[in-house]
């Protein structure tokens, strides 16, 4: 039995049809075990791009056609704590399928994820070369210590949005050497509250992590270095240009948004690729 992230036990019997409701665990399920094994997966599910588009699709990740999974008949379907809604994850599991649900928050739980991915799928292990860079990021960090780069990362514009430390991006970017300006900024309610100074009130149960910003606070912030990736939002070389207007002392560059938010088999490469920009912005 394995635990999945709301602390269910998971049957860990090989699983042969695969309905992925997640991007980034479809791209993984077809590097372990093969497109074959998807039965299903969402609108959104696109990589890998020229393989994967032959699966159906079950709508999209907020917007499950709950039915449409359940006539695929899957023995397992993969799921997503943040990317899913909790209706039709509790609709999918109230319909009697084995779903699996994640939430890796940090490079080590996604390297982790990994390998009950691989159970799951009955394969014996993620290659190698997935797993290696990634599995001793946390004892690399200490290399990094002299001269981090502070990096700003918008995922939103209007309003300005960011993260902080409590999301993969955010320790995938520690792992890699940078430092995130808004790792201790939590996000404050109402919106007011968040952009511009007002009195806060008590979020409750709702999310805190992805702070809304002005500009004036991102500026302050003085990063040295702005990634502006192409998803959640798509920004573009417009935007380059308005954050360049800011006046700040900073390099901009627009960056893959998969590689900054997609866990699993994109980890390792992506971490790579982020440690070879820290080395550039520090020299």
């Amino acid at each position: 039995m394995l635990e999945d992230a709301l602390g269910r036990p998971i049957d860990a019997s090989p699983a042969r049809r695969v309905v992925s409701l997640v991007p980034s665990e479809t791209e993984s399920v077809v590097a372990l075990a093969g497109v074959g094994r998807l039965v299903g997966r969402t609108e959104y599910c696109e990589e890998p791009a020229g393989v994967v588009e032959a699966v159906p699709t079950v709508g999209g990740t907020k917007d499950v056609d709950v039915d449409a999974v359940i006539a695929r008949a899957p023995d397992l379907v993969l799921a997503n704590q943040e990317e899913n809604t909790r209706r039709d994850v509790e609709r999918l599991i109230d319909a009697g399928l084995r779903v699996h649900v994640s939430f890796p928050c940090t490079v080590d739980a996604a390297v982790a994820y990994l390998d009950v991915l691989a159970r799951l799928l009955g394969v014996a292990a993620p290659p190698p070369a997935s797993t290696a860079p990634a599995s001793t990021a946390t004892a690399s960090i200490a290399a990094f210590d002299a001269g981090r780069p502070r990096v700003f990362v918008p995922i939103w514009r209007d309003p300005w949005m960011s993260f902080d430390r409590r999301t993969y991006a955010s320790d995938l970017l520690r792992c890699a050497g940078l430092d995130n300006v808004l790792a201790e900024r939590a996000r404050r309610y109402p919106l007011a509250a968040d952009v511009a100074g007002a009195t806060p009130i008590d979020p409750g149960a709702r999310d805190t992590r992805y702070p809304r910003l002005s500009v004036d606070e991102i500026r302050a912030t003085a990063p040295r270095l702005v990634l502006l990736p192409d998803e959640p939002f798509r920004f573009d070389a417009s935007h380059v240009e308005e954050v360049r207007g800011w006046g700040l002392d900073a390099e901009v560059r627009l960056v893959s948004g998969k590689d900054l938010f997609w866990y699993g088999v994109r980890t390792a490469p992506a971490l790579a690729a982020l440690r070879r920009l820290a080395d550039q912005v520090r020299t």
